[in-house]
Order: C-alpha cells, then sequence, then structure tokens
C-alpha cells in the first residue's frame, strides 16, 4: 500500500470534512488531495528527485508529505534548528532536490547549494492553491509501495548524521494496524505540536488522515501556546513527549482552567518520570493516557501502555502492577518483541538485554546501509526487559551503560532512584573516565533547594548499593535535551569529559 493513497481514501470519504486547521474554515480532506495533487505537479516539474522540508509545522507540510508520494519523490523533513553549516551539509545530500522553506529560513541559503531548488513556504502554498495545475492532477494508481517514502535524519551527535529509510510499505503497515478506516468522530481534532522531522509528525498526519481526524499544528511549542491552541480549537487528541507534559501541566495548575475537550493524550520520544505522569493523571483525572514507544526505523510506535493499564497501575497496591507505570506497556499485536543479549539469544524474563522487534513496519534501513537481519528482526540498540506480563520496560540506549569496575551499571535505574528524592527536579547519569575503575558514576542534578551532595549519595546507597552511588554530583540550573525531549547524554558527557 501507498501513503498517498490514505489521502485518496478519505477525500473519496469525507471530502467535506476539515482535515487542517480550524473548523470552520479549515482545508478539507478534499481540498487537502486537489492541493497535494498540485504539489506533486509542481515537484515534477521542478525535475527533483528528493523533497526536503526545512520548517515549522504549517499546513505546507501535509501538502510537501502527501505531495512528494504522488509525485513518486522520498520526503525529506530536516531539522531546521541545526547550526548553517551542518544544516547546508544536509540539505547538499538531498541533491538534486526541492526544498520547501520557511520565509525567513529562506534567508539561511542565501548563498544557494549547487543540485537544490529553494521555494519559500509562501510561494509552495500558493502553487498547491492555484487551480492551473490541476492538469497535471496525479493519484496513487500505479505508486510502487516500496518506494522511499520518507528520509528522517537523525540527529548527528556522534558523527555524522544517518538517513533513516521508510518505504511507503512501511508506513501504511503501522497506519492500517493501528487506525480504523474513516474511524474518528466529527467532532475530534489532534494537536501536532512535535517538529516536522520528528517521525512522530510523520505519523500523526498519516493517522489523522486514514482516521478522518482533523489536525491543528502549533508551530513552535511553547506550554501556554499549546494549552491556549488545545481550548481554542477543542482539542481531543494530542501527543507530546515527557518535557513538553511536565510544562503544560505547570500551567493548567496555575489556572484551574483544566482541558475540558481533550480526551486522548499520549506521550513518548524519552523517559518519562513515574512522579510526572502520576500527577498528569491527577491534574486530567478524565483523560486518557498512552505511553507509545517507539524509534524512527520503526516507522514510529511499537509498545503502548493503555489507558486501562494506567489507571490499574495507579490504583494497584501491588509493588509489581504499581511498577508498570515505569513502563513503555505491551508490544503491539501485529508485530513481534524480544530481548536478547550480546550474542543474539533470547533471554528469560526479568533479563535486560537489547530489544529486538520484527514485523511489516520495522524497516532498519539507512541509506546506503540496512541493520535489519535477513529473517527480519530489527535489533533497536536499546536496552530493556519483559516483566513476566509482558510489559516491556526500556532502559536506555546500549551504549549508555556505565562500566565500572567490570560491572555494568544502568544510569536509569539511578535517575529513577534519584528522581524520588522530594528536592530532585531533575537528574542525568553519566559515566566518565576513570584511571582506577575504568568509569565513574556521575549525577548532573538540578534541584530545588539543592540538598548537600553527601546527603543525596546516601539516598542513592540506601536504596541501592555502594557500586551504584554517584561518585560525583555536579548542580545545573537545568540539562541539555533535544526540542523533541531526549536527553543530550552524550553531549552532556564529552562537555565533562573535556573539562581538566
Amino acid at each position: 500500500m501507498h501513503t498517498a493513497l490514505l489521502l485518496e481514501m478519505a477525500a473519496e470519504g469525507l471530502a467535506d470534512r476539515v482535515a487542517l486547521g480550524p473548523d470552520p474554515g479549515g482545508v478539507t480532506f478534499g481540498q487537502l488531495l486537489r492541493g497535494a495533487q498540485r504539489a506533486a505537479a509542481t515537484i515534477r516539474a521542478s525535475g527533483a528527485e528528493t523533497v526536503a522540508y526545512v520548517g515549522l509545522n504549517s499546513a505546507a507540510f501535509p501538502l510537501a508529505l502527501f505531495g512528494a508520494a504522488l509525485a513518486g519523490r522520498p520526503f525529506a523533513p530536516l531539522n531546521y534548528r541545526l547550526p548553517d553549516e551542518q544544516l547546508a551539509k544536509i540539505v547538499a545530500r538531498t541533491a538534486p532536490s526541492l526544498a520547501i522553506v520557511d520565509d525567513d529560513i529562506a534567508l539561511r541559503f542565501a548563498a544557494g547549494i549547487d543540485g537544490v531548488r529553494f521555494v519559500t513556504r509562501s510561494a509552495f502554498l500558493a502553487a498547491a492553491n492555484h487551480p492551473a495545475a490541476d492538469s497535471d492532477a496525479a493519484d496513487a494508481g500505479s505508486a510502487d509501495a516500496d518506494d522511499i517514502a520518507v528520509l528522517l535524519f537523525t540527529s548527528g551527535t556522534t558523527g555524522e548524521p544517518k538517513a533513516a529509510v521508510l518505504r511507503h510499505r512501511h508506513l501504511t503497515s503501522y497506519v492500517i494496524s493501528t487506525v480504523d478506516f474513516m474511524g474518528s468522530a466529527a467532532d475530534e481534532a489532534a494537536l501536532v505540536s512535535v517538529p516536522p522531522y520528528h517521525i512522530a509528525a510523520v505519523s500523526a498526519v498519516l493517522t489523522s488522515t486514514y482516521g478522518g481526524r482533523r489536525v491543528v499544528h502549533l508551530e513552535a511549542f511553547t506550554p501556554e501556546g499549546w494549552v491556549a491552541l488545545a481550548r481554542r480549537e477543542r482539542v481531543t487528541h494530542a501527543m507530546m513527549v515527557p518535557t513538553m507534559l511536565g510544562r503544560v501541566l505547570d500551567v493548567l495548575e496555575a489556572d484551574g482552567l483544566g482541558l475540558p475537550t481533550l480526551r486522548h493524550l499520549s506521550y513518548g520520544g524519552g523517559r518519562m518520570p513515574v512522579a510526572t505522569i502520576e500527577r498528569a493523571l491527577r491534574v486530567l483525572p478524565s483523560v486518557n493516557f498512552v505511553n507509545a514507544y517507539g524509534l524512527t526505523e520503526t516507522s514510529s510506535t511499537i509498545a503502548v501502555l493503555s489507558p486501562d493499564d494506567h489507571r490499574e497501575a495507579l490504583s494497584s497496591v501491588e509493588p509489581r502492577v504499581r511498577a508498570r507505570l515505569g513502563s513503555v506497556g505491551r508490544p503491539l499485536p501485529s508485530l513481534e518483541l524480544g530481548i536478547r543479549d550480546v550474542e543474539g539469544r533470547v533471554v528469560a524474563d526479568g533479563t535486560e538485554g537489547e530489544i529486538w522487534v520484527r514485523g511489516e513496519q520495522v524497516s532498519g534501513e539507512y541509506l546506503g546501509r540496512r541493520t535489519i537481519r535477513p529473517d527480519g528482526w530489527f535489533p533497536t540498540s536499546d536496552r530493556g526487559w519483559l516483566d513476566a506480563d509482558g510489559f516491556l520496560f526500556v532502559g536506555g540506549r546500549l551504549d549508555d551503560v556505565i562500566v565500572r569496575g567490570g560491572e555494568n551499571i544502568s544510569p536509569g535505574e539511578i535517575e529513577d532512584v534519584m528522581r524520588g528524592h522530594p528536592a530532585i527536579r531533575d537528574v542525568a547519569v553519566i559515566g566518565l573516565p576513570d584511571d582506577e575503575w575504568g568509569e565513574r558514576i556521575v549525577a548532573v542534578v538540578v534541584a530545588d533547594p539543592a540538598p548537600p551532595v553527601e546527603a543525596l549519595r546516601a539516598w542513592v546507597r540506601e536504596r541501592l548499593r555502594s557500586t551504584k552511588t554517584p561518585e560525583q554530583v555536579l548542580y545545573r540550573e537545568s540539562l541539555p535535551y533535544t526540542e523533541t525531549g531526549k536527553l543530550l547524554r552524550r553531549a552532556l558527557q564529552q562537555e565533562l569529559a573535556s573539562r581538566p
């Protein structure tokens, strides 16, 4: 199946329902299809082999996504937050391409890039809304589901960014296995606030289109702006990363007005502190919360902690059930998931290892390199374990493990214990080189007020053991995160390791 077919089906079944923006006054599914067809004509006329997108959330994003699909070109949304030099290098890698850029961002490419034709967002939208292009309209009838649909570049924090490859069959497999066609009620609206270059932004457009749900884009996240837009547009569904949720809860607790229309809120993209989700369940008791764990290489979600799982865990007095709030739930029924050791052997329940996954939605491919195995299994490079009931707990990246005196130590385990301290607002645990132990454990802490270092070390020692107690505690006003909520652990590690 081809991603453009998702839009064609929605436009046929729900032509007059609003797909994008305000209701009333937004873009209908029928109008979105016609606009995407015109966008496809623009893309074909440009001679581009790839469509790059460098900008904020807007109506141009779904038009470019579906327009590229109809034109038979890969779509590459890029991180506009990168420094100019790094962004220019990535844009150059998409050549020969058509790059759709926000009007102000276009100034960053004034010198041009060989093989890249730039078009501003306003000009692209004008072309997509101009009926003169209707004669060149295209459909997905002859499209190949094995063609590349989307290229998503990694952050490149440890080297040259990789381009993850998602083919049409991967994305549509995820969509049709998780969403009912036209299953959304007419009043449903999804607020998308993650940036366009995140897999969650791509999947939100595709799943909402197939389900018939209106999408409302927030150009750039602020907690006040998010709450105001959710109220104004009567948002019923939303997805956010952990750092966003905590800041939104601050706004809601301050004004006490709540979110009367919100029914469903999913979160993911980073480690969610248990205290934050417990707080969210108290502040928004009528909202259905879902923890969605996935990767770019798996076309989005592969495991889900359902609303019922949240409620059962919160109300339970059994420690094993209560602990599920710290899990990412159970794997989707449409795929297989297992935990394996360094030799690739399946390990017992409760034993930590690498998360492996297999299914139609799993790509495991980068431009020029495939990491998926011949039998379809994809090693994710994430650490985790399954409990006896099949709930998945994610411990972090494999290369985050601290090796101290030959013992493998999980930073997440220490972080969870430290977050239990009443003064701790945030914490990152890293390993730094040590002549005696190989690595020493360092905790970088955000606290209010900052407790004495020895008192904090004692807190950890009493709950874990001495070998997992940080040798060093550093206090900071904040920790570095990406805008999609991932802790920049390695950047922090490199910064501290370079200090004399």
